[in-house]
């Protein structure tokens, strides 16, 4: 009875656009040093299915994603990504019409690179940030290694200040007088922020001084304010699942035993404070220390050349030639 069952439960198959988008992906290492010319005739659907992939195979940075970003598109998903805040900033000069971002365990993109999207895209209405760990259903999670980000948690922190009102400069007796776009500096539209990891005092104090947004919002049948929660904004939700939903996961699979799920939770904003201190303090003496090296170094090349003249019969003639120049000049 269970064998027919299952036979009878069927997939749907996959389409041949899929199927193509699968192989360019599968050889997607190989063709990166060629994909400005392969990919600069592909739609808007292609291209992101391939950022999708190639973000899952962990080669999405600066140059390949602005090789594949196009105009039209609406979202964009560079969580766990090398993309850095130029990489960012040139994709919100592309791509004013995007909806939903995903910044999530970005390690090179900073409460700067946060502004620039803001004022370059005024649709954007979703912003997924800080560290999130994604359901473990999902296939992005399979064979790989989670860990914390301090360094994107640090970043939704201060970016946050982005968005919160500055009343002192505007006049109104109201708040529906006053003009959203003269008391923000960007993202008049936003609404939802997805930070799972924030901590219930930065929480309550930004949802108190920007009420107009809302941090996690939980699926409602009623929604937030009149307003029905989007899946871009759902908790534990990949972005740029559904685009390559019809593609093999082997496309992106990595080959040999899974790695184990590890997560380190990082909700301290003293955390990070003490590794910025570790890090200026090994700056501190990695500059205090460059004479003292440059003088080794300069000693161990004299010595070098000083074994080299007493043990090689090249360096002994030389010795020899420059002790005769010498006595010449001396009798002349």
């Amino acid at each position: 009875m269970i064998s027919t069952a299952l036979q009878v439960k069927r997939t749907k198959a996959p389409s041949l656009l899929s199927l193509c988008i699968g192989v360019i992906g599968k050889h997607l290492e190989d063709l990166i040093p060629d994909l400005g010319e392969v990919a600069i005739n592909f739609p808007a659907d292609i291209k992101i299915a391939i950022a999708a992939i190639a973000r899952r195979k962990k080669l999405l940075n600066d140059e390949v994603i602005l090789l594949l970003a196009d105009d039209t598109w609406e979202i964009l998903d560079i969580s766990s990504s090398d993309v850095s805040d130029f990489g960012l900033a040139k994709i919100a000069e592309m791509c004013r019409s995007l909806r939903a971002v995903d910044i999530s365990r970005c390690r090179n993109i900073t409460p700067d690179g946060v502004a620039q999207l803001v004022q370059l895209c005024p649709s954007l209405e979703t912003l997924r940030c800080g560290y999130e760990f994604a359901s473990s259903n999902s296939l992005v999670v399979q064979n790989v290694l989670f860990l914390g980000c301090p360094r994107s948690d640090f970043t939704a922190r201060r970016s946050l200040g982005l968005f919160k009102p500055a009343l002192n400069s505007v006049e109104g007796d109201s708040w529906e007088e006053l003009d959203t776009a003269k008391i923000t500096d960007g993202g008049e539209s936003l609404r939802w922020i997805v930070w799972p990891k924030i901590s219930p005092e930065f929480l309550e104090d930004f949802s108190s001084e920007c009420p107009r947004i809302k941090i996690n919002p939980q699926p409602s049948p009623f929604g937030f304010k009149g307003a029905v929660v989007p899946r871009e904004a759902s908790p534990g939700i990949v972005l740029d699942d559904p685009i390559i939903e019809d593609i093999d996961p082997s496309t992106w699979a990595s080959y040999g035993h899974p790695s184990r799920i590890l997560v380190q939770p990082f909700s301290s904003a003293d955390e990070l404070s003490i590794a910025e201190k570790f890090r200026l303090a090994f700056a501190e003496r990695d500059t205090r220390l460059a004479p003292k090296r440059a003088k080794n170094a300069r000693q161990h090349q004299r010595r070098a050349e000083k074994e080299w003249r007493m043990m090689t019969a090249e360096g002994k003639a030389v010795s020899l030639a420059s002790q005769a120049t010498k006595i010449l000049r001396g009798r002349n």
